[in-house]
């Protein structure tokens, strides 16, 4: 897919440049994408599959509005208006006609109206209540946001079109040298590592509650003189800074420092204990210093308002917006809290860092970004779309061909009992060569077989658990007499090496065996990876911990599990089969096999076990009520990916404390 990507770039001073610069590296890895900051230099825009702009609300994105209303394209829409543009590319330019026009066109005559006497300079251009979004949205091919709110303005601009909620980017920060630099940019400021340190970043306009948080830090001061705050950006001429603390008095506790480069800006934040990310009003912008703030694991107090709104609420602490009372009094009850509780300001950064390093890093972004700029190419309406491109499904296998291979009543029973399963992973195995080998792990022989005799693979392999070294032969018939061999491999998958060469296999089946592991499921994964040969595919099965029959149980008062029983001791001191230790969400396979250095390229959930459910309808209607995702809630998961490069991270911190 050939993609246009038109956008502000650094070094302009712009939080969607930066952006822009952060999605495109890995977004380069996924798709054809050449880069635009003025789409005039362009050329034939006709070469590519499709334009993505990315609009914000200022002058840097005038060319790029423009280009956008006469080649339609998919719209990036980081907040939801664009007054502040249209007036910046008509009456800076000395086209007032055009502005009124365009006013007239989305607001009606009432705004026609308003906008003459903006001409006539008796008032301000209506910034707030005509958003300018509507000639724009006219001709777009889809709408990509970073929140709900904004997403519904979309709508209410009368956008009928696919859109699509990507979180904004988070850039994880893993610098093992972090400490050190806290501690270097501290003294600068000439304070001691313990010292509070309270900060606000970003252009300083009136909207961003600078007074009010000034307000609240001059109370927080007078109960402990130590504290400091430091306020990083731009200054704004309606903003006046100095006179606002100088009339608090507190210009001793307070350093103002201007715009900095991008190294200062993030090794000042990095110095901070708390972050301060206050607005009102709002558009339904996202903050790019938010997301970074997150990553560096701070402490931060939002504005509960807009998209801030909907970030967790167990990641940031939200003061209420105007016309709401006590704004300012909880941002000093925070504050106080942070200063005087520093645990707990440190337990709320950990989890904001555990969350985006889950929800937003920039890999992840640009995998959604593809996902739905391909959708809109092939025409496919995203909504009733798959969450990911499927790939092409193997040969179907029929029961019988699995059942003939059952070893004795039991065994004929167990597969018989639980062959939807067995029949739809085998499935999704991409068929083999003789030339080409295969690894089952947990290997129960119900599927084993099938890998060679159906699938065809040259070499079929499985492995178990058990005292590592030692290797079981398995020898079976079927019933119309065929024999098949398996030599089987025991260890222990949490922590042994695999007894296997490093690109040894094409393809890998874990099934139904991630949910039983107890420590440390990356070192798996890691090795999965390993074994793997370059695009070489692993399948993957797990019980769906966010099924509708889990959310059914929750609601009933019972345990979500698929199997959260203790299992009864077998009969002679044999060992007990190992019970269900922790179960997972699809998008927490997703992301296990993102961390794992794998590409999915197939993530369905579907049922394991044949049976009526007339109890699901309640709940798929509970969900529909309250615009919940009713997708990816059958009981089990079903995950195909191919190896794309090396594990990207050993510990996440969504999996790991």
């Amino acid at each position: 897919m050939k993609v246009g990507f038109f956008s502000p770039l650094p070094p302009a001073r712009s939080g969607i440049a930066d952006y822009a610069a952060a999605l495109l590296g890995p977004l380069r890895g996924l798709a054809d994408v050449e880069v635009y900051a003025d789409p005039r230099e362009a050329g034939d825009l006709s070469r590519f599959d499709v334009l993505l702009y990315q609009m914000g609300n200022n002058g840097y994105h005038a060319s790029i509005y423009e280009c956008a209303l006469e080649h339609p394209g998919v719209l990036v829409m980081h907040e939801a208006n664009l007054h502040h543009l249209h007036a910046e590319r008509t009456i800076k330019r000395g086209n007032w006609d055009e502005y009124v026009e365009e006013v007239a066109w989305e607001g009606g005559p009432a705004a026609r109206d308003f906008a003459e006497r903006v001409r006539r300079l008796e008032v301000g251009p209506d910034y707030e209540g005509v958003p300018m979004l509507k000639r724009l949205l006219a001709g777009a091919r889809g709408v990509i946001v970073h929140s709900d709110c904004v997403g519904r303005a979309i709508r209410e601009a009368g956008f009928a079109g696919p859109i699509e909620r990507i979180w904004h980017g988070a850039w994880v920060d893993r610098d093992a040298a972090r400490q050190p630099m806290r501690d270097v940019y501290r003294s600068k400021l000439g304070l001691a590592p313990s010292t509070p340190l309270v900060g606000i970043f970003g252009f300083l306009k009136p909207y961003k509650r600078i007074a009010e948080a000034l307000r609240a830090f001059r109370r927080l001061v007078r109960l402990r003189p130590e504290a400091r705050m430091i306020l990083c950006g731009e200054a704004h001429p309606e903003l006046d800074v100095e006179g606002l603390l100088r009339g608090l008095g507190i210009e001793e506790q307070v350093r103002v420092l201007g715009y900095l480069d991008e190294e200062d800006f993030h090794r000042y934040l990095e110095a901070c204990d708390v972050v301060l990310n206050l607005r009102y009003p709002t558009v339904g912008e996202s903050s790019g210093t938010l997301l970074r703030a997150f990553s560096l694991g701070k402490a931060v107090v939002v504005t509960e308002i807009g998209s801030f709104a909907e970030y967790p609420d167990e990641i940031c602490l939200k003061a209420p917006a105007p016309p709401h009372t006590g704004e300012e009094d909880a941002i000093f009850e925070y504050l106080n809290l942070f200063v005087e509780r520093p645990e707990l300001a440190r337990a709320l950064g950990e989890r904001a860092r555990a969350w985006v390093e889950r929800e937003c890093p920039w890999e992840l972004a640009a995998e959604r970004y593809v996902r739905f700029l391909e959708s809109v190419v092939r025409g496919v309406d995203v909504a009733a779309a798959p969450r990911l491109v499927p790939a092409e499904p193997g040969p179907e296998i029929e029961a019988e061909q699995i059942l003939k291979w059952a070893q004795g009543e039991g065994g004929r029973e167990y597969t018989n009992t639980h062959i939807t399963r067995i029949a739809k992973t085998l499935g999704l195995v991409p068929p083999g060569s003789a030339e080409q080998s295969v690894l089952e792990m947990g290997a129960y022989m119900q599927m084993t077989p099938a890998l060679r005799y159906e699938l065809g693979y040259g070499h079929v392999r499985g492995c178990y658990y058990g005292v590592a070294g030692q290797v079981d032969r398995h020898e079976i018939e079927s019933g119309q007499g065929e024999r098949f061999v398996c030599e089987v491999d025991l260890f222990d998958a949490e922590k042994d090496h695999f007894p296997y060469g490093d690109e040894s296999f094409d393809t890998v089946l874990c099934c139904e065996l991630l949910e039983h592991l107890t420590a440390d499921p990356m070192h798996m994964m890691g090795e999965i990876n390993r074994i793997l040969k370059p695009g070489g595919t692993l399948v993957l099965t797990t019980p769906n911990a966010a099924s509708l029959r889990a959310l059914y149980a929750i609601v009933n008062g019972y345990h979500p599990g698929f199997f959260p029983a203790y299992i009864l001791p077998r009969q002679h001191g044999e060992e007990a089969e190992a019970r269900h230790n922790r179960e997972y969400t699809p998008r927490e396979v997703h992301l296990l096999f993102w961390e794992a250095g794998l590409e999915v390229t197939r993530l369905e959930t579907g049922e394991f076990l044949e049976l009526p459910h007339p109890e699901h309808h309640v709940i798929a209607h509970m969900l529909s009520q309250y615009h919940w995702s009713g997708e990816l809630r059958g009981d089990g998961i079903y995950c195909v990916g191919r190896k794309a490069g090396a594990v990207r991270h050993r510990y996440p911190g969504w999996l790991y404390a």
